[in-house]
């Protein structure tokens, strides 16, 4: 964690910046700031959008969220019930009253195949092997779009968890998959991870007053420490340039964007989703899984927020992973069946989506940012004799906001055990295709001499969902 504090009268170290490490990043956006050149070069072939991915680890059921089935049988429908939203005919899990009154800002697809080969929870879309070249769709996006903003310098791919905005959750668990994986695409391009789940540097602060930030020399001589804590590592011969580089953006202010004390009180208590979820409210059987509770429902509106700071920024691709919430087995002492489970993850998404949305269009900002919600797969038709739903990759939810997207509809229909699309399945290739069309000028991408061949396949080869091109 690199910290700068203001010194200043009337202040006792209040922090007006924090940001986080990763990689090398005891120097803090060493990974993000890259070499600007090519961006003032060449014609920028990004579209001035960004996109928000809200990821929705350990899976959640079509059936509690957006597509109740409360015509089928018991124990397949919803167990949370259904509530009207303002579409005429389309009903949500009574969960999620604030979305439900803000349909008509959203793109629901209830025909999203997450992946029919899905096990053990692997990350989908987020990184796989084959669609994405093993590396996150932020780093795919870094590397063709810059590492860094090129007027601003702010890191163009971040990836946010609950101890991105709160130090004391702890790093994300990433047995599952790397969610800050780069594969073919290079290191450089990992997303940049403010509070960082690296260890390296975590708890470096500079204490210096801000009106000596413009003295870079003195700033300098504060980074000398990291040298020795550097030493073999891979790209340290870059330090001197890269240090340079950091200095420059907490100079430019790039780095405000980090710090959400700089939003209006009312916008803080807008987001704020803490009070949602409180200790006393979690059954204490969850041992395992309790804890994630409290921290998706404490953090998941500071973390919209955030996002929001980044992407009015010039960040284009923001993931955002509360935390392994959504897997709900039912299993004494690992995970709460569906509807318990429900009562702890969804009032905080209902709340921390719907601020955002009104935020956002506000702001004029509903065109300008695409947000994304999906896991990594949906879940069984049938709930399970210990009250949960199992892994499913056949169907999941997946809901879509802004970017400019046709919104207010319902793509595709489920079959009516929720099990299968009906008709107009969605692929992952084609939700991919779709944050790529909604990032890029396809056609300068399919032209660009220095686009590597893998990465230009995958981002011009695939067709986005059609309903939701305007």
């Amino acid at each position: 964690m690199l910290s700068v504090f203001d010194k200043g009268p009337g202040h006792s170290r209040r922090e007006f910046l924090r940001i986080g490490s990763l990689g090398l990043g005891g120097l803090c956006l060493p990974q993000v700031l890259g070499d600007r050149a090519l961006a003032a070069g060449e014609q920028s072939i990004s579209t001035g959008k960004s996109v928000i991915f809200l990821f929705q680890f350990g899976g959640p059921s079509q059936f509690e969220t957006f597509d109740p089935k409360m015509t089928a049988p018991d124990g397949v429908r919803s167990v949370t019930g259904e509530i009207s939203t303002t579409l005429p005919g389309v009903t949500f899990g009574s969960s999620f009253p604030q979305l439900a009154r803000r349909a008509g800002k959203l793109a629901v697809v209830r025909s999203y195949v997450p992946g029919r080969e899905i096990s053990n929870h692997l990350i989908y879309p987020i990184v796989h092997p084959t669609e994405t070249l093993g590396a996150s769709l932020g780093s795919l996006y870094s590397r063709m779009a810059g590492m860094t903003h090129p007027v601003n310098g702010l890191p163009t791919n971040a990836a946010l968890f609950p101890n991105s905005v709160d130090e004391r959750c702890p790093p994300t668990r990433m047995d599952f998959g790397n969610f800050l994986a780069t594969g073919n695409v290079g290191t450089a391009f990992a997303p940049f991870v403010p509070g960082g789940n690296s260890t390296l540097l975590h708890n470096l602060q500079l204490n210096m007053p801000r009106d000596r930030l413009d003295e870079r020399r003195r700033l300098q001589a504060q980074f000398d420490g990291i040298n020795r804590q550097l030493d073999g590592l891979d790209g340290a011969d870059a330090l001197d340039r890269l240090q340079a580089q950091a200095i420059d953006v907490i100079v430019r202010g790039a780095a405000d964007a980090f710090d959400l004390s700089r939003e209006s009180a009312r916008v803080i208590a807008r987001y704020d989703t803490a009070p949602l979820v409180r200790p006393e409210s979690v059954d204490r059987r969850w041992r395992e899984s309790y804890p994630l509770y409290l921290e998706h429902g404490k953090t998941l509106g500071k973390l919209l927020l955030l996002a929001r700071r980044l992407c009015e920024r010039g960040c284009g691709f923001v993931m955002i992973n509360t935390g392994f919430v959504w897997d709900m087995h039912g299993v004494d002492g690992v995970h709460a069946g569906v509807e318990e489970g429900m009562r702890y993850v969804a009032p905080p998404l209902d709340h921390a989506v719907s601020a955002f949305l009104d935020d956002v269009e506000a702001r004029g900002l509903s065109d300008r940012i695409l947000l994304v919600m999906c896991g990594e797969m949906g879940r069984t038709p049938r709930i399970s004799q210990l009250g949960g739903r199992d892994h499913w990759g056949n169907l999941g939810p997946l809901v879509l906001a802004g970017g400019g997207l046709r919104m207010g509809q319902v793509i595709g229909r489920s079959t009516a055990n929720g099990g299968e699309p009906a008709d107009s399945p969605v692929q992952r290739r084609n939700l991919i295709s779709t944050i790529w069309h909604t990032l890029f000028d396809i056609g300068a991408l399919r032209v660009r001499p220095d686009a590597p061949g893998p990465v230009a396949k995958l981002m011009t080869d695939n067709e986005p969902i059609g309903q939701l091109i305007a």
